[in-house]
């Protein structure tokens, strides 16, 4: 891909980092080769048991083995290795694991908070935290975070609907006995300020508290206007540490006030085409060809170009309060119980750049874009109770390691529409929202744009679910273990709500509020079973399968009416497969961690066109196929890593959709966002006083054309190109109480395309060259 070079200084702290940070690598090993020459007795001596960025165990209580010997892929991602690397953001922190791309949103709304891919599939809505599922179009900050386990494969047995791929778990800091004081303050580029602070203190021998503050402000690197304002609280108290009975309270509570990024033109990129109108009349045709002829050799628009208006806001709350007992019944059975009760609210007000307005002029100056303005007004509320018990017992002779509960929730969604155009709705007249197009190359972020109106049309959809749930691990000697569960739930989603339907479909902009009331309930069972073979202690070998059921209105709580929808509250669940061959080894002292699997996903019950019938039917499929290998640990003492690598083929099958208003059916074979090959690195080298440290990422093309035979020359932006970002840090400890580290991000200034939205018309560019100082306090 070829974008203007943004004219940014470089610095001599930047270029004295860049020399710094090539021969990390050599040093590393340099170093190696003389602990491997030490004696045997200095060797042991000086053996780190704690092992910064490898964890043993989930902290998961369903995954009842050590990840060792856990047969389904698991990574966790520690607090430690954020910290090195500065990550503030859970979409920061998941570019440790490969296999997950971010998106940028649907045509006519710009997407905002947490949304990717896994393997191929959407797991937007399979974010828990604690295990509770959490919701909301918010931006998740890493502050109160333990660490991050991201599972990988169908995970219905785990967490119920909606897991074709896998789910996210983010594990809280609780309270424990050891008194300290750590916090950070960070500056950087774009006017950045980051300040975080983590206070744990005990109150008697068996009680503690503990308070984590976060405060981020600043723009954002690489663009006009955007600015970005977050802060949290969250406090915590336990009581009963060190005891066989423990209680936490815990809560959580984040605002957020944003300037929302609404991306920027494509025209000049590489696969940028603009065709003439299908609907162009032949007499104005060869005016429209013309036109965009001249488009198609326009150039790049600037990187910085903000195209929204300074009235552009987002304004979230995030509040999480949580009650979470446990009791030991005896050395091997603990009984444990999670509540829970979330509220997460949006308002958004967000310009989105759209297509480019018929321009007659052969002056580039002169060349203007269509925007939209998007109205997002979501609450989302969340009640949970989970009892779970853990114990250990021997049926002839075998030990068997089980886990089981219940689970009981209650989740909310409710969404208002707003719009700009005038119309008449139930006899009301609305006037058009002012939204003037934006010059191409010179927008006006001072353009006068009103708010848009709210319509009146809603969705307010809730689920309700019950499920009872079992695994068991049976331990039939030191070589070989059996892994199985099951989950057997109830859920019931009701939706409510009001659309616009035309009074008239031959008279435009005249429309009723039509009410809507949609339920559907079903049982559902899913499954997991696996085989683990241990040729040596350190290691092992393993066969699994599991499967996923989503049921329709799993994504949104949104039932539809509409046969082409698979939110449509007659369907059946869409099912998911999942087998997985793998194998897992810690090595060096049980320092590092080397992981790989071969697995193979397939998600039935897909909603497709089929044109014999003139129907929709369940009888698409989506078939992903790959291999991930993964590092963490120690290779020294001195010397951490993190690595992984993915290749993963995706394809859909009997898969077409048809549109009434051309009548034209598109037949896709192709997955979008789902790269083939991601790789992620991280490491650091500490020499005495001083940490070196570096990455890199690797995502490959991501299709965003995925029709059969769709010729890629003659539609817009087809795919997202491939892009290498290399990161670097350096860090010095002043003191026993204080480390400076300074973070430099996109170290070799690469422009590449982070996210595209689904017409190819907008994009939001990746972060370039920009950096951070952090002091780092502890005591």
């Amino acid at each position: 891909m070829s974008i203007r070079s943004r004219k940014h200084h470089k610095s001599t702290q930047l270029a004295a980092l860049i020399a710094a940070a090539i021969p990390v690598m050599g040093l590393a090993q340099e170093a190696n080769k003389a602990e491997l020459n030490l004696p045997a007795t200095s060797v042991n001596s000086t053996v780190v048991k704690e092992v910064p960025y490898k964890a043993t165990r989930s902290a998961n209580a369903k995954l009842t083995e050590p990840l060792l010997d856990t047969p389904k892929t698991v990574q966790v991602i520690k607090k430690e290795m954020l910290q090195e690397q500065g990550a503030n953001s859970l979409m920061e922190a998941l570019r440790n694991t490969p296999g997950i791309t971010m998106q940028l949103g649907e045509n006519g709304n710009t997407a905002a908070g947490d949304t990717f891919m896994m393997r191929g599939f959407s797991t937007q809505n399979s974010t828990f935290v604690d295990g509770v599922r959490d919701l909301g179009a918010i931006s998740r900050d890493v502050f109160n975070l333990e660490q991050v386990e991201v599972v990988k494969g169908a995970a219905g047995s785990d967490i119920g609907r909606g897991a074709s791929s896998g789910y996210i778990n983010l594990i809280s800091k609780l309270p424990t006995l050891e008194d300290s004081i750590s916090g950070t303050l960070g500056y950087g580029t774009a006017d950045k300020s980051n300040l975080t602070a983590d206070i744990n203190q005990s109150i008697n021998d068996n009680a503690a508290l503990r308070l984590n503050l976060m405060s981020r402000n600043g723009d954002v690197d690489g663009r006009d206007t955007v600015q970005n304002s977050s802060y949290g609280v969250a406090p915590a108290l336990a009581f009963g540490l060190d005891t066989d009975t423990r209680l936490y309270l815990y809560s959580q509570h984040v605002r957020q006030n944003n300037v929302p990024d609404g991306g920027i033109s494509t025209i000049g990129m590489d696969g940028f085409y603009n065709a003439p109108a299908a609907d162009t009349a032949p007499a104005k045709l060869p005016e429209a060809q013309l036109n965009s002829a001249r488009l198609n050799a326009g150039g790049k628009v600037d990187s910085d170009n903000f195209y929204g208006s300074t009235s552009d806001y987002e304004d979230v709350e995030a509040d999480m309060f949580t009650a979470k007992f446990e009791h030991d019944l005896n050395d091997v059975t603990t009984l444990r119980n999670t509540t829970r009760l979330g509220k997460t609210t949006t308002d958004r007000v967000l310009t989105g750049v759209n297509t480019l307005a018929t321009n007659s002029s052969s002056n580039p100056a002169n060349w203007t874009v269509t925007r939209s303005r998007q109205l997002t007004d979501q609450k989302n509320d969340v009640f949970a109770n989970q009892t779970g018990l853990n114990t250990e017992f021997f049926t002839f002779g075998l030990r068997n390691d089980l886990s089981t509960g219940i689970e009981l929730s209650q989740e909310k969604q409710k969404n208002e529409s707003g719009a700009t155009a005038a119309q008449t709705i139930d006899g009301v007249v609305y006037t058009a929202v002012p939204l003037p197009n934006a010059n191409l190359y010179n927008p006006n972020d001072h353009d006068l744009m009103g708010k848009p109106y709210k319509t009146g049309a809603y969705s307010d959809g809730k689920t309700t679910t019950e499920a009872v749930y079992g695994f068991d691990t049976l331990h039939l000697n030191e070589q070989w273990l059996v892994n199985a569960g099951m989950r057997y739930e109830h859920y019931k989603t009701t939706t409510d709500g009001a659309a616009l339907e035309l009074i008239n479909p031959s008279v435009k902009g005249k429309y009723n509020l039509v009410p809507s009331d949609l339920e559907a309930s079903d049982n559902l069972l899913s499954w997991n079973a696996g085989l683990v073979f241990k040729p040596r202690e350190n290691g092992s070998i393993y066969l699994s399968y599991a499967t996923s059921l989503t049921p329709p209105g799993s994504s949104n709580f949104a039932l539809s009416s509409s046969a082409s929808s698979d939110s449509q509250s007659s369907l059946d669940p869409q099912e998911t497969e999942h087998v997985e061959l793998g194998t897992k080894w810690d090595l060096l002292d049980e320092r590092l961690a080397l992981t790989a699997a071969a697995y193979r996903t397939e998600n039935t019950n897909q909603v497709s066109y089929d044109a014999l019938s003139d129907t929709y039917q369940q009888d698409g499929k989506i078939r992903v196929t790959g291999v991930e290998l993964g590092m963490v640990g120690q290779i020294t003492n001195f010397w951490q890593v993190s690595a992984g690598i993915a290749s993963m083929d995706s394809k859909q099958m009997d898969q077409a959709s048809h549109s009434a208003t051309t009548g034209v059916t598109t037949e896709n074979t192709g997955v979008r966002w789902s790269p083939d090959l991601t790789a992620t690195l991280w490491t650091s080298y500490t020499l005495g006083d001083f940490t070196l440290g570096g990455g890199a990422r690797y995502v490959s093309e991501q299709k965003r054309l995925i029709a059969k035979d769709a010729d890629s020359s003659t539609n817009n932006m087809p795919e997202i190109p491939a892009y290498w970002v290399a990161d670097a840090m350096a860090a010095y400890r002043v003191s026993e109480n204080v480390n400076l580290r300074l973070n430099v991000y996109n170290l070799f200034d690469e422009d590449y395309i982070a996210t595209l939205n689904n017409s190819g018309a907008r994009a939001v560019l990746g972060t370039p060259r920009s950096a951070m100082l952090t002091t780092e306090l502890s005591f």
